[in-house]
């Protein structure tokens, strides 16, 4: 079969099984290998509820990226959804909360949490020059699959999804058998301040599936495979959380606090002695490296479309004449990747991630809503979100309690940054409307 191309000269070869494992590798970082002790610390019993309550939020979200996804089909996710709903200028805001704010402090963190892993078997890799060598080899692997070509990158993410679920779908089927009945009953349901902070941390660990829609532009027929990638990847996501739950809440039980730090290592080594503890440790590094590497797939092609639009520079928009991926957007980004994870300081600004991603999720949903107001799309096998603007406002009613949630800090830093952001866009403007030529700005051609 032929492959197609888009009209951004890029290759449509992901399909819906590549989407869906982008999404789950994308979604299960490091969060799943903590998730069961914090939720069961709070919630006990009582925390498949909590995992229903958040998944119906998420789905509202889901939804609202599957209907404007199959009108929108570019490269560029979020950044591609609002831009054409929108404007430029909210478009560029999106694009910069998403790709630094979100994807590269989440990227450099996931990457020192890789070395921190290795480091409690291999002190070594708590060297600092180690730890350089270790990002730059690991990165720049990275950066080389996806320059060489989008089938090889999602060829990769498909292979590491694989394995890091492997010891996790082994510790359900070995586990159940040691799951204690009584460990499942509550005794009382949790106040309602406990259980919505919980469901809180809980969202964020569902945050990321979006992270996998900036290849709009490189999915086989996208009006279709974006609607069943997300649901598929959504509902694999849930039924592995929920399983996890169960186990390790009817192995551990009461003593869940005593391992709340640690609890999938505490019941593999249950499940399998030292070795399972090991294994979980190794499997906790790998699942960090494939969430990272999938990021490096999909998030250079919000670089790659802002620089198709003018809004980013120039050289970012151009096409490998050989292997038909935005290579120079996935080298800049790999590199800035790199950068932050070796200088440290990424971590003041981190706590910034929480709040941007609120604001591009309430972005996009808002966009859904004035694409469908619109009606600018003609074509047919458009999804269309049922019910009307109910699951829309659902999702603007489940960001913005959750906004009310965040630290002054979060969402201060968040308005500094889009403060920053703005000065520089509309700075970039008027050079422009004057003819000024520079180089390196964001916006610049």
């Amino acid at each position: 079969m032929s492959i197609t191309k888009s009209k951004e000269g890029l290759k449509r070869v992901i399909g819906i099984g590549g989407l869906a494992l982008a999404i789950v590798n994308g979604t299960m970082g490091a969060g799943i290998f903590v998730l069961p002790g914090i939720v069961g610390l709070e919630l006990g019993a009582f925390a498949v509820f909590g995992y229903i309550f958040c998944s119906i939020m998420m789905a509202a979200i889901m939804l609202c990226y599957a209907e404007i996804g199959t009108r929108i089909t570019t490269s560029g996710g979020s950044y591609a959804y609002v831009e054409a709903a929108f404007g430029k200028f909210p478009g560029y805001i999106i694009n910069w909360l998403y790709f630094f704010g979100w994807g590269i402090l989440g990227s450099a963190a996931l990457m020192n949490i890789i070395a921190d892993s290795l480091s409690l078997v291999f002190p070594v890799f708590a060297n600092q020059v180690i730890r350089i060598v270790f990002f730059f080899v690991l990165i720049g692997f990275m950066i080389l699959i996806n320059v060489r070509g989008t089938k090889q990158g999602i060829g990769f993410v498909k292979i590491i999804t694989v394995v890091k679920l492997l010891p996790l779908l082994c510790i359900i089927v070995f586990g159940l058998k040691l799951v204690k009945v009584d460990n499942l009953f509550w005794e009382q349901v949790p106040a309602l301040p406990i259980f919505s902070h919980t469901v809180f941390i809980l969202f964020f660990a569902f945050a990321g599936f979006e992270t996998s829609l900036g290849v709009s532009g490189e999915l086989k027929n996208p009006k279709r495979t974006i609607p069943l990638g997300i649901l598929s990847g959504g509902i694999i996501i849930l039924i592995v959380y929920m399983l996890l739950q169960m186990v390790t809440q009817g192995i551990l039980g009461g003593d869940i606090g005593i391992f709340k730090d640690a609890p999938l290592a505490a019941v593999a080594q249950k499940i399998a002695g030292p070795l399972g503890a090991t294994l979980l440790l190794a499997t906790a590094a790998i699942s960090c490296f494939g969430a990272v590497g999938a990021d490096v797939l999909a998030t250079p092609r919000s670089l790659f479309a802002g620089a198709l639009d003018g809004t980013f520079p120039k050289f970012l928009g151009k096409v490998h004449p050989k292997f038909a991926t935005p290579y120079l957007a996935v080298i800049t980004y790999g590199t800035l990747i790199f950068i932050f994870s070796v200088s440290g300081g990424f971590k003041q600004l981190a706590i910034m991630a929480s709040a941007a991603i609120l604001f591009i999720y309430l972005a996009v949903i808002l966009s859904t809503i004035e694409m469908r107001r619109k009606k600018t799309d003609k074509t047919e096998n458009i999804f269309i979100i049922p019910l009307g603007l109910t699951i829309p406002f659902i999702g603007i009613a489940t960001i913005v309690w959750l906004l009310t949630s965040l630290s002054k800090w979060e969402i201060l830093s968040t308005i500094i940054f889009i403060a920053v952001i703005s000065i520089i866009y509309f700075a970039t403007q008027w050079m422009k409307s004057r003819n000024i030529i520079a180089v390196g700005l964001p916006g610049i051609k």
